[in-house]
């Protein structure tokens, strides 16, 4: 076991949850009672929404102490309850190899999240009893109901325009795997979500109409809207909410997933495929007789490619100080080999990325998008060193979302974790301030200071770098990227378009 002692307790929920996210295996983190649990509480929220598994582990007074006015008294089974799948209390000796062992059981089942465990001081200090737990060698579900099977095959069959929905779940390695197998063999066309990045083959791109997700104005929206049928893989609401996408539609949803939905007045599947994702898509690809794509999906599709390989052009001209972030995405792309791992965090330029970056191996891009947490894309960035040591590592923030988590750089220097970390300067909360400004026609309350990140990146003992014009992208990230240890790299972005962002859009998706 290795043991990471970090600069803040929500970081270290942010890390396990990085390494949940890219292993499937339980993160852990651990900290002391009272604030110590507390500041775990939003890295814990972050991993149950986004599908990460993680198991934290807080220290308490002692049971007979729980009910007093106490130092660091604070009844967190109940805080940590709302935001993981599993909060509770160890009370006694001989019960903590079965709540740690459900702890992690949970964590990792189903759909992955988070599971805290409080531990008393009394029972910590009283002698171990029991012995390690097991989960059962052989266990998990199967393919989904064979009669919902049958259903969702003549479905599929007699639809015009039948469009796949994948979600987080069907980036796992083995799910898009079997995505990738049925959209090959019946040429289904396909969209994503942010969080479904890396799902889609590259050989797969013609049948890919991009990614969708908090605001309903994408080139894949468009086919989404044209769709008659919607099957969703893996998806979650949270990651795409259904009153943006399939608000007043009559039309069926088939529904894969290893759990049921939840029913919401636009999301209400006619079909439920409840098993093991990757068994249900096996078997559903064998009995599907449609072979070929509709010519209204066709021709969307053939426009999206178009439409693509012109962003490209105008993304490969845009040059100058400050830089544009598509132009960031475009040089970022080149550098996005299969042994490179991506940490976004949130703001404006986490919708560039999301939309027009492209990945092709699964887990390979991180991003957020169940609580939009500022502040992930660092701490990601060291659980990605901490768990693929032979890749590169480069993770994004904005200056305002970097200062959220930039205490952990000293964590990465002690660590010597090989990470390039761009920080995207503006001055302000660029995505809060557009959102503003379109709502009440004026922005309010979102600048701040400047930050010099050269300064700041050496006075922690790593390495400062600065992109002063677009052409400098590719020469100074290789430089970053063959520097040894951490290495953050400043760059002043133009944020002109930004407003482009949000056109089209529902008025209730601001918040």
């Amino acid at each position: 076991m290795q043991t990471v002692v970090c600069r803040h307790e929500q970081n270290a929920a942010f890390i396990a949850g990085g390494i949940g996210r890219m292993t499937g295996k339980a993160g852990v983190c651990i900290a002391t009672s009272g604030p110590g649990v507390s500041n775990l509480v939003t890295g814990l929220a972050t991993a149950n929404s986004e599908g990460d598994p993680v198991v934290a582990l807080g220290g308490a007074v002692a049971t007979d102490e729980s009910l007093k006015h106490l130092h660091q008294t604070m009844d967190s089974v109940s805080i940590c309850k709302p935001v993981t799948k599993f909060s509770g209390a160890v009370g006694a000796p001989h019960a903590v190899a079965e709540v740690v062992s459900n702890a992690f059981r949970v964590a990792e089942s189903g759909r992955p999240g988070a599971a805290f465990v409080s531990l008393p001081r009394d029972i910590m200090a009283a002698p171990a009893e029991g012995k390690p737990l097991s989960a059962p060698a052989f266990s998990g579900q199967g393919a989904a109901n064979d009669a919902a099977i049958a259903e969702a095959v003549r479905l599929i069959d007699a639809a015009h325009t039948p469009v796949v929905l994948i979600g987080l779940l069907a980036s796992q390695t083995a799910n898009a795997t079997a995505v990738r197998e049925m959209i090959a063999a019946h040429q289904l066309p396909v969209v994503g979500t942010f969080q479904s990045a890396g799902a889609i083959a590259a050989h797969l791109l013609d049948d890919f109409g991009g990614r969708v997700g908090q605001l309903a104005n994408q080139p894949a929206d468009r086919l989404l809207e044209a769709a008659d049928l919607v099957i969703t893989v893996g998806y979650d609401p949270v990651e795409y909410w259904p009153a943006l996408w399939n608000k007043d539609r009559e039309r069926k949803i088939i529904h894969i997933d290893v759990l049921p939905a939840d029913l919401d007045s636009h999301y209400c599947p006619s079909v439920e495929l409840v098993g093991d994702i990757a068994q249900s898509l096996a078997t559903l690809k064998h009995r599907l007789g449609r072979k070929e794509q509709s010519p209204i999906s066709s021709r969307i599709l053939h426009a999206i490619r178009e439409e693509r390989a012109l962003l490209g052009q105008h993304a490969a001209r845009l040059s100058g100080a400050p830089v544009h972030p598509l132009r960031i995405v475009y040089e970022l792309q080149k550098l996005l080999e299969p042994d490179v791992t991506l940490c976004l965090d949130m703001g404006s330029f986490h919708l560039w990325f999301a939309r027009h970056l492209y990945s092709f191996r699964s887990r390979q891009v991180l991003i957020s998008n169940g609580q939009q947490t500022l502040g992930v894309a660092l701490p990601w960035a060291i659980a990605a060193t901490l768990v693929r040591p032979t890749e590169k590592v480069i993770s994004i923030s904005g200056d305002g979302g970097f200062l959220f988590s930039s205490m952990e750089l000293e964590t990465a220097v002690r660590l010597k974790s090989n990470l390039v970390h761009m920080v995207l300067i503006d001055g302000t909360y660029d995505m809060v301030a557009v959102q503003e400004i379109a709502k009440y026609g004026r922005p309010s309350g979102i600048t701040f200071g400047p930050v010099d990140t050269v300064k700041y990146a050496e006075a922690f003992g790593a390495v400062g770098m600065m992109i002063r014009t677009a052409d400098e992208i590719g020469a100074v990230m290789k430089k970053a990227l063959d520097t040894p240890g951490p290495v953050i790299v400043g760059v002043q972005v133009d944020y002109r378009d930004n407003h482009k962002l949000f056109e089209m859009v529902h008025d209730n998706a601001f918040h």
